[in-house]
């Protein structure tokens, strides 16, 4: 318990810092399953764009959901809806987790699909 209770007490400063900036924020959730990802506004009230590996067309393809290759697709995945939205920049948040592996990996795609953190 220790563990998860360091993870959300990280997360909690990180969002602190990202209220400050005003921007929107990238948020991912890394379970043993699956990956997720959602675009919030910069006040954190409303999810502007969600991906996630229990989406369809997310999962066609893939050997298994919770490796780095689900991850970043993922990454393209949200990176793709957030332009739709109208989205160009954003606050990466990792929610207390370590920047590797299916992190860093969905947070690669998102830039290739051309988010900027």
């Amino acid at each position: 318990m220790q563990k998860k209770i360091a993870r959300l007490r990280r997360a909690k400063s990180t969002r602190a810092h990202i209220r400050e900036l005003g921007v929107p924020r990238l948020s991912v959730l890394r379970t043993g399953q699956h990956v997720y990802a959602q675009v919030f506004t910069a006040d954190g009230s409303r999810v502007l764009a969600a991906a996630s590996t229990t989406q369809a067309d997310v999962r066609d393809g893939l050997k298994s959901s919770k490796d780095i290759e689900a991850a970043a697709r993922v990454g393209r995945a949200i990176a793709e809806k957030a332009r739709a939205a109208g989205i160009e920049s954003v606050a990466f948040d990792r929610s207390g987790y370590r920047y590797h592996g299916r992190i860093k990996a969905l947070a690669d795609a998102a830039r290739e699909g051309g988010l900027q953190f």
